[in-house]
C-alpha cells in the first residue's frame, strides 16, 4: 500500500482482506487466492473453490459473527461476487482520489 501511495487506506484494506479471506477459510474450500489491483480504484479480490455466495445477515447482539459484510460495505464504495468455473471471486472496491489515481 505504501508503494502505491495508499498508506491512508491501509487500515481499511487490512479489514477488508481479513474479512474476505477469513470468510473463505471458514466457509469455502481451497485453494484461496488474494489479489489487490490498483487503477482508478483499489480492488481487493479473494478467489476460492466454493460456489456459495455470502449474503449480508442481520446479526443480533449476541451473535459471535455475521457482521463482516456490513463492515466491508461501510469502508468500501462497492462490493460483490461473481461465479467462475472453478468457484467464485468476492471483491471490494474503493474509489481513489484523482491525485492518487495519477500517482501524486
Amino acid at each position: 500500500m505504501a508503494v502505491w501511495g495508499l498508506g491512508d487506506l491501509e487500515a481499511a484494506t487490512e479489514l477488508v482482506v481479513s474479512e474476505l479471506v477469513g470468510n473463505a477459510i471458514r466457509h469455502a474450500k481451497g485453494p484461496l487466492r488474494l489479489c489487490l489491483l490498483r487503477s482508478r480504484s483499489l480492488i481487493c479480490e479473494v478467489y476460492d473453490g466454493s460456489l456459495t455466495i455470502p449474503r449480508i445477515r442481520r446479526a443480533t447482539y449476541t451473535d459471535g459473527g455475521g457482521r463482516g459484510l456490513y463492515l466491508i460495505a461501510a469502508v468500501r464504495s462497492r462490493w460483490g461476487a461473481r461465479y467462475l468455473e472453478e468457484g467464485k471471486c468476492l471483491w471490494a472496491e474503493q474509489e481513489l482520489e484523482p491525485a492518487v489515481q495519477e500517482g501524486h
